[in-house]
Formats: C-alpha cells, sequence, structure tokens
C-alpha cells in the first residue's frame, strides 16, 4: 500500500500517526481545484522530518501520501463536525484555512466521489492504523497513539491570535489517563521557551476520539504544533536549526509515554 501509505513498524508500544503530512494529488483531483489549492497550503508541513527520531525510541510510525485535499483521514467517514459552532474543514475539505476556495467553481466532489475518496484512501489507512495498534497491545499489553500535527501560528479563519506553540489534546482527559496526560504536562512545564495549552482550540480529532480506550490500556494523544517553532511559515522551509530545541522536548514528551 506504499501508493496510499508507509508504514515502519517499531517495537515500542507507541504508534506515531502523521494524517496530514501527505501532498500528493492524483491528476484527475488536481484539474478540478483552484491554483492555490494545488500548492496543498494547508499540509502539516514536514512532520515526517520532525519525528523521524522517534524510530530510535522504537516507535511505529504510520505517514499517508496523499494530501489531506483528497481525504481529510483525521475526520469521521459521516463527516460530522468534530468542533460544532466553530469554523473548521470537512472529510473532503471544500475550503482552505484562509477562507478561499477549494475547487475551481462547480468542481466539488459529490456524495459518490466523496464516498469513492473514503474507500480508496480513508480506510486503507484506518485499517493500517488499527491494525499497528492491535500488534503493539497484544505485544505490550498497552499502547499509546500519538497524533503528530501542525499548522501555521496564524489562521484567522480556526482561531484568534497566535496560536499557542505545542497544543496537547486529549478530548478533555478522555483518550489519555490522568497520570499520562500529567507527565506530558510536566514536561512542558519544565521548558520556559515555548508556550503550550492543554486542550485549548485543539482537543484532539477523529483519530484521537475514535481510537482511543484508556480503560483497555489504548491510549491516544495528539500534539499540534505552531509551524513557526520549526519553519520558515512564508516558504514552507524547513529550518533544521530552528527544529533542534522543539524536536528534543517531543522527544522528552515520547520519552515521558514510554516510561
Amino acid at each position: 500500500m506504499d501508493d496510499i501509505f508507509t508504514l515502519h513498524r517499531g517495537d515500542a508500544p507507541l504508534l506515531i500517526s502523521l494524517p496530514h503530512d501527505g501532498t500528493h494529488l492524483p491528476d484527475d483531483i488536481a484539474a478540478t481545484l483552484t491554483a492555490t489549492a494545488r500548492r496543498v497550503p494547508d499540509t502539516d508541513w514536514h512532520v515526517s522530518r520532525l519525528y523521524a527520531f522517534a524510530r530510535e525510541l522504537g516507535a511505529s510510525i504510520l505517514v499517508p501520501r496523499h494530501s489531506r485535499y483528497v481525504v481529510d483521514l483525521n475526520r469521521p467517514p459521516d463527516d460530522v463536525s468534530l468542533y460544532p459552532g466553530q469554523n473548521t474543514t470537512g472529510l473532503c475539505p471544500t475550503v482552505q484555512f484562509s477562507g478561499d476556495p477549494v475547487y475551481l467553481e462547480g468542481r466539488e466532489p459529490d456524495p459518490a466521489a466523496v464516498a469513492g475518496r473514503v474507500e480508496r484512501y480513508w480506510r486503507p489507512y484506518h485499517a493500517a492504523l488499527a491494525g499497528e495498534l492491535a500488534r503493539l497491545h497484544e505485544r505490550h499489553g498497552r499502547v499509546v497513539l500519538w497524533e503528530g500535527h501542525s499548522i501555521r501560528s496564524l489562521v484567522p479563519f480556526l482561531f484568534d491570535g497566535r496560536l499557542p506553540d505545542f497544543n496537547l489534546g486529549t478530548a478533555d482527559g478522555a483518550s489519555c489517563t490522568a497520570p499520562l496526560q500529567r507527565r506530558l504536562v510536566e514536561v512542558l512545564e519544565a521548558q520556559a521557551d515555548h508556550s503550550f495549552v492543554v486542550n485549548g482550540r485543539f482537543k484532539g480529532g477523529y483519530i484521537t476520539r475514535h481510537y482511543a480506550r484508556p480503560a483497555h490500556r489504548i491510549e491516544a494523544i495528539q500534539l499540534e504544533l505552531a509551524q513557526c517553532v520549526y519553519m520558515d511559515e512564508a516558504t514552507t522551509t524547513y529550518e533544521a536549526g530552528r527544529a533542534a530545541e522543539p524536536q528534543e522536548l517531543i522527544r522528552r514528551m515520547l520519552e515521558a509515554v514510554l516510561a
């Protein structure tokens, strides 16, 4: 399934899912998009590079090939809003984070096209995710699903003001145990270089909420990073020097997960 996703299988009780890292647009879909949308500006840029070190920790890492504009892997297949009453984007987004349209006028996918994308791209990713969670849980008796995301620090369409650097989401405490959340918060509190919030604007998307079963020792965490902490937002260029410090902080958080 390399044309849909890549899965690195590790041996630790940790699965890192990066559902918005993909950038590929099939030609038939690209032909229906606006010029700005074809540049896939709402990508979680470079998160697979940011998390590459996690292989050293024994983590499994799941990465899609295709852009969220094809289908958003972190939305439910019935497209029910995850944040009722707030601006957001859907299963097959028709609006960019800028508020501009994704599609040329009259070229939006119809319900049959959306259903086809769910079957072609969404279900294989989720089957791989569920299968790897099951494998790691059977091996260790516990597993943590870590959802790695990033977004521009200023997106007025979605939130007011500048986003904190680190945005930890646990579905208001429902997707992981209190001790695990406390360990992660302690890591963030022990440093002074990056702002953070827990269960702020980003509480965790569909994947975090759907797969978490804390009572069965399957926990899920979402980390939404402000992209300015590791890259140039204007050019979408990864900056290794800038990324080194937040990357080390993420490492400490993942080590707390595995503790």
